[in-house]
């Protein structure tokens, strides 16, 4: 049977049920495909559990930073509270009514299933079709991309899901990925009591951002007392009793009760049925142009489309895509200043190049690097003060492409170089703007200082 509506979204994860509840509003007949849980990753097991984990850990770590300063504090970590805040405040046991019941109030048709494409504009899902007279909407995000490890297939391992929903913390973790999800969850653990092993294949941390924010990372988290190896290759697992052991391409052997692969997501095209509209199921990301388009009547949303595995580029992009269906028109979707945060302790905030990626791109590139222990700021905070801030500046045009502030609260100094990249503001100008006293943020004044030109 084929029944006619005005639009198909396949996923409804954040950009999904956004483009779903928002085009429903509108008075469209809409039509929601989900197979799992409405809301997707980041409500469930990714950005708002994972950061009440970390909000536990950094006051456990705050409290220990009591002593000469503020008289003496002792903690006892209890992961109990957190599991409860986890199941009960972010993801109600995983159950996804609430989301469900918001699109549906809002006139969307909420379908239970797997939905592939089965020919232009229409979607088939457990064998009702759906054609679709506005567009079709695929927002169907990412899974753990798990690497070619011998044995990791045959062993019990943790995705960053299961560490989610975890009731109890383990006396030891090795964590596989030295990414942000990886490290994350990583020191959320070790500040609860778990003796923590994080590998890394390549030789940094937060291989994605600047060298200077993953070592600063690096040099907290051994502080703390978590082993790092980075530059190490896992070429064996095994898993026997209740302990597993990851051995390295040097012949280390490295155990630990539970184990985290955390080694990045990728989306997965493959049960799409993208062929039918004559498109690549084995590419890697769906590709889009400026209007999120894929094919005629067809878009991309979110993650699927490789523009960043983040929930504010799947809302940002969900936007342009109402738009687009709706023919209200609207400009292109802009990625110069693309903000993303790493929420260890520092938190790393980051937008735009890296200065790597500025090189590459062929720039003429300056950078500056403050420290953020040096400000005043830093120097008044004392304990967890490790910060710093590094700016790329494209020197023939005299503009900011790039920044990195890493720090107490790096995620939120990084705003307002995400305005100046975004909106192009001279550097010239930046220099000779007011930064209030004692901040973190004047750190950047301090930056802008030291730009300099290799």
């Amino acid at each position: 049977m084929t029944e006619q509506v005005d639009v198909v979204v396949i996923g409804m994860g954040p950009g999904g049920e956004h483009v779903a509840g928002e085009l429903a509003g509108t008075g469209l007949d809409v039509v929601g495909v989900e197979a799992e849980l409405v809301g997707g990753e980041c409500p469930y097991w990714g950005c708002v559990p994972s950061k009440m984990m970390i909000r536990a850990g950094n006051l456990l770590a705050e409290a220990r930073r009591v002593p000469g300063i503020a008289g003496s504090a002792s903690v006892s970590p209890d992961w109990a509270p957190v599991a409860a805040r986890v199941r009960d405040e972010a993801t109600d046991d995983w159950d996804d009514r609430v989301a469900a019941d918001r699109f549906t109030g809002k006139g969307g048709r909420l379908v239970r299933g797997r939905g592939r494409l089965a020919g232009p504009g229409r979607v088939e899902v457990d064998g009702q079709v759906f054609a679709a007279r506005r567009g079709i909407v695929i927002a169907t995000g990412t899974r753990p991309q798990i690497p070619p490890v011998p044995g990791l297939d045959e062993v019990p391992y943790w995705t960053n899901r299961d560490a989610i929903a975890a009731k109890e913390n383990p006396r030891s973790l090795l964590v596989l990925g030295g990414g942000s999800i990886g490290l994350e969850l990583a020191q959320v653990h070790a500040r609860f009591g778990t003796r923590v092993t994080v590998v890394e294949a390549l030789d940094g941390l937060i291989p994605m951002e600047e060298p200077e924010a993953g070592a600063l990372v690096a040099e907290v988290l051994r502080a703390e007392g978590l082993t790092l190896r980075t530059g190490a290759r896992a070429s064996r697992v095994r898993h026997g009793g209740d302990a597993f052991t990851l051995v390295l391409e040097d012949g280390e052997e490295l155990t630990g009760d539970r184990l985290l692969v955390a080694t990045g997501r990728r989306a997965d095209l493959s049960t799409l049925g993208l062929d039918t509209v004559g498109l690549d199921p084995t590419a890697r990301w769906l590709r889009t142009d400026g209007q999120l388009l894929a094919a005629p009547g067809l878009w991309g949303v979110g993650d699927v489309t490789g523009h960043g595995a983040f929930t504010h580029v799947a809302m940002y992009e969900a936007d342009i895509a109402i738009r687009a269906i709706l023919g209200e028109g609207g400009p292109d979707a802009d990625y110069r200043a693309l903000p993303r945060v790493t929420f260890t302790d520092p938190e790393v905030g980051a937008v735009g190049l890296t200065e790597k990626q500025a090189r590459e791109k062929g720039l003429t590139v300056r950078t500056g690097l403050s420290q953020v222990p040096s400000s005043t700021r830093g120097w008044i905070h004392k304990a967890g003060n490790e910060g710093l801030v590094k700016l790329v500046e494209d020197a023939d045009q005299g503009v900011l492409v790039g920044a990195t502030t890493a720090g107490p609260t790096g995620g939120e100094v990084m705003y307002g170089l995400a305005v100046a990249i975004q909106a192009r503001v001279p550097v010239e100008e930046l220099r000779h703007m007011i930064y209030a006293y004692p901040t973190f943020h004047r750190g950047v004044e301090d930056a802008l200082r030291d730009l300099r030109r290799d």
